[in-house]
């Protein structure tokens, strides 16, 4: 071989080696876009399904229902929630499996007759017989964190603000509840959040990088107390009926189970015959209760409180 073949072997193996160092380099990453803290939209969403129950999610302006309430354990902290904000355990929010979001609803613990507005933003709770899961900070305020659990009426008020956009129209129930005198206001101290067991968990979310930050802003958080002078009763609900001969059907079933009644009340104009097991004396008991009725086929089967 001559010079000069030698030469242009050379010169193919260094262009060889040049092409494979071209080929092994990475290429570069592409840029992730974050959302800012907090973020989040109005949404109703659609139906779901969980733990072999669907749930509809609808607007509910008339929403006003009494039953059980749990509050998230320390591990969704910083975490997103349903409509897209961060949760944060020491804000004033709540989730809630239908109703819009973020809306305002007033919760009342009818055991000590604390009340709170909170923000509803995420979904859940996913346990049979519960109807709203709390912040660990509401929790606190509402006078239940130590126990877990606490029989409540949750009522809706308004859709709820969102950060940055034009403050949405305060609902007439707001203001009223805002100028009706209280027979107390009291502030709760603030301990740790993660110094109690959770109850009643939703789902975990992964986990986020972004730093949480609290949906509602709210230094001097305070429960309006009032006057509870009559004690919560439990009552599992079997049903609502229209005829009264369906509801008396009904109540006809549940003899087995305990002491059932029916009883009337007018909803939105229709009166309807309520079939319900009880009263109980704790929350335990209805939620035997409820799983022996869900257990016969009663797949609308409820906890209710009454005062």
């Amino acid at each position: 071989m001559g010079m000069r073949g030698a030469m242009r072997q050379v010169g193919i193996v260094c262009a060889l080696a040049a092409l494979a160092a071209a080929c092994s380099t990475a290429p570069p990453e592409t840029p992730t876009v974050s959302l800012p803290s907090g973020t989040g939209v109005y949404k109703i969403g659609e139906p779901y399904e969980q733990n072999g129950v669907w749930y509809q999610p609808h607007a509910q302006p008339d929403y006003d229902e009494t039953g059980v309430a749990s509050w998230y354990g320390p591990g969704f902290h910083g975490r997103r929630t349903a409509n897209g904000e961060i949760f944060d355990a020491s804000g004033l929010t709540a989730a809630h499996p239908t109703l819009p979001m973020p809306v305002n609803v007033r919760v009342t613990n009818l055991d000590n007759g604390r009340s709170l507005v909170l923000r509803v933003n995420d979904r859940g709770p996913f346990a049979r017989g519960r109807i709203i899961d709390v912040s660990a900070r509401a929790a606190r305020l509402l006078g239940f964190y130590g126990k877990g659990t606490a029989n409540v009426r949750v009522t809706y008020l308004a859709r709820a603000d969102m950060p940055g956009a034009a403050p949405a129209e305060t609902a007439p129930e707001i203001a009223a509840a805002a100028a009706a005198p209280a027979a107390e206001v009291e502030t709760a101290a603030l301990d740790p959040v993660a110094t109690a067991p959770a109850t009643d968990q939703m789902p975990q979310s992964p986990s986020l990088d972004s730093q949480p930050t609290s949906a509602v802003s709210d230094s001097q958080p305070t429960a309006t107390v009032a006057d509870m002078a009559a004690v919560a009763r439990i009552y599992v609900q079997a049903g609502a009926f229209a005829a009264r001969e369906k509801a008396e059907r009904m109540k006809s079933r549940l003899s087995a189970l305990g002491n059932s009644s029916i009883s009337s009340i007018d909803r939105n104009g229709q009166l309807l015959y309520r079939v319900r097991i009880g009263p109980f004396d704790d929350v335990g008991a209805a939620d035997a209760a409820l799983a022996q009725l869900s257990g016969l086929g009663s797949g609308d089967a409820k906890i209710v409180v009454d005062r």
